[in-house]
Order: C-alpha cells, then sequence, then structure tokens
C-alpha cells in the first residue's frame, strides 16, 4: 500500500483521536452484544420471578432486578439488538432517501431544488423529537412507525448537506469533462460526483445513529414505541421511572447505556470528520 494514499493518511489521523478510538471499540463491543446478547446473558430476561423482584445490584444479579423480578444486566444485554436495530434502520433509510434527493436537487437546481429546500426548512423548523412525535401520533405506536418517525426526521439533514456538497463540487473540472463527452447525468451524479461527498455522508450518518438511538428511546419512553414488556431501552426507562423512589437503579442503567452509546457514536463521528477533513492535519 502507497504510504502516502488516502486510506492511509485517514488511518494516520483517525488514530490519533483517542476518543474515537475508545468510541469505536465501544461501539463494537455494542454491535457484538446485539449479535450474541440473548446467548451471553446470564438469566433469561423473559423469565418472571415475583420473589426476587425490585433487588438491587448485587453478584448474583448485576445491574439488580425490575418489577417482575427479571435481571435488568440480562435484559439490557438483549434490548441491545432492539434498540441498534431500530435506530440503524432508521438512519440507513434516512440516509439512503436524504442522500439521492440532495444530490438530485443541487445538480437540477430550479425550481425544483426550491421547492426540495423549502420542505426542508419547513422540517428543521421543528424540533426533531416533536415531529417523531407528531408522525407517530398519526401512524399509531409501534416499532415499526418509530422507524419511519426517526427516518423522515432525518431525511433533510442529509438532503440539506449532500445538497452543499453537490454545489460544491459539480462545476470541477472533471465533471464538465464527463458532461462535454456527453456522460449522461445520473452516471455523472452517483459516479463522478457522490465518492466525493462519501465521506460528508459518512459523518452525518455516524452522528445521526446518537440522535436516532435517543429518539427512539423517547418514543419508547412516552408509551409510542416499544411495549413497556419489551426488551428495549426506553421502554426499560419508562417502567423504572415509577420506582424511581425504592429502586432507582431499574432507571440508572438502561439510561446510563443510552448515554454512553449516544456519546459513543457523537464521539466516533467528531474522529472521523477530523481524519476525513484535508485541512486537519
Amino acid at each position: 500500500m502507497n504510504r502516502n494514499s488516502p486510506f492511509r493518511e485517514f488511518l494516520r489521523k483517525f488514530w490519533r483521536r483517542k476518543t474515537a478510538i475508545i468510541a469505536l471499540i465501544f461501539i463494537l463491543m455494542m454491535f457484538f452484544i446485539a449479535v450474541f446478547g440473548a446467548s451471553l446473558a446470564p438469566y433469561d430476561p423473559k423469565t418472571y420471578e415475583y420473589s426476587n423482584t425490585l433487588q438491587p445490584p448485587s453478584s448474583a444479579h448485576l445491574f439488580g432486578t425490575d418489577e417482575f423480578g427479571r435481571d435488568i444486566y440480562s435484559r439490557i444485554l438483549a434490548g441491545a439488538r432492539l434498540s441498534l436495530s431500530v435506530s440503524l434502520s432508521a438512519v440507513t433509510f434516512s440516509a439512503v432517501f436524504g442522500t439521492v434527493l440532495g444530490l438530485i436537487s443541487g445538480y437540477i437546481g430550479g425550481l425544483f431544488d426550491n421547492i426540495v429546500m423549502r420542505v426542508c426548512d419547513t422540517m428543521f423548523a421543528f424540533p426533531d423529537i416533536i415531529l417523531a412525535i407528531a408522525i407517530v401520533a398519526i401512524l399509531g405506536p409501534g416499532l415499526q412507525n418509530v422507524i419511519i418517525a426517526v427516518a423522515v426526521f432525518g431525511i433533510p439533514s442529509f438532503a440539506r448537506i449532500m445538497r452543499g456538497a453537490m454545489l460544491a463540487l459539480k462545476q470541477s473540472l472533471y465533471v464538465e469533462a464527463a458532461r462535454s463527452i456527453g456522460v449522461k447525468s445520473s452516471r455523472i451524479i452517483f459516479v463522478h460526483i457522490f465518492p466525493g461527498a462519501f465521506s460528508t455522508m459518512l459523518v452525518n450518518y455516524s452522528m445521526r445513529i446518537g440522535t436516532a438511538i435517543l429518539a427512539a428511546a423517547s418514543l419508547s419512553f412516552l408509551g409510542l414505541g416499544a411495549k413497556p414488556t419489551d426488551d428495549e431501552w426506553g421502554a426499560m426507562l419508562s417502567v423504572g421511572r415509577n420506582y424511581l423512589g425504592t429502586a432507582p437503579h431499574a432507571v440508572l442503567f438502561p439510561g446510563l447505556v443510552i448515554m454512553l452509546t449516544v456519546l459513543a457514536f457523537n464521539l466516533l463521528g467528531d474522529g472521523l470528520r477530523d481524519a476525513l477533513d484535508p485541512k486537519y492535519k
């Protein structure tokens, strides 16, 4: 591999961001838990033990037990798959649809561009969680509708960022050369311009995952997402708040996992941005 290759330069810059490295390790650990959490759990998260309800953290139950005697540590491990899959699905949909919309809007320009940007401006006028609540209120509660709601409010972010990248790149010499020899617009957009804007999309993607986890947990906390019996971090918070005075561990550990996971994705996004920015040395 060339010592001065862009990939080696990216790795060199990224390695200098120690917080991003720690965040990446934590995220990889969470994905490992999401895949193998059920087999790693010391107890069956669905097993009720009414003689062991609301027990504080101990050697037998690392994070304590909930109101039905279920092991909270096991539930958090099992809930990683649900919480991460909801956020990843939503952000992936936002990234694909928003990226395509932003690239096309910036390339075509004119009336179509104005309409797309004004719709995005209108959606930006609402706080993300308020917009998500409104969408779920229309569609009805449930995790599928949570994915749709979180995906919808993420689209304007990708669309605006990719439109900006398109405007910066579409006047480039290699794009003008491709146009002059009759290359189709679709090929210019997705083959010649998109690779140059991919790093911008990647940074936004990693940071939007943290926002999506927080939004999905908030909707479940409000009773609009996962069912109270589901092993989902926001739903665990929602039920645990009823026992905040007698069993604070029922809220502490799910909330701590949400906070650390969101923080990790934000730190990873910062690290990727610095490593991919040619101005950063």
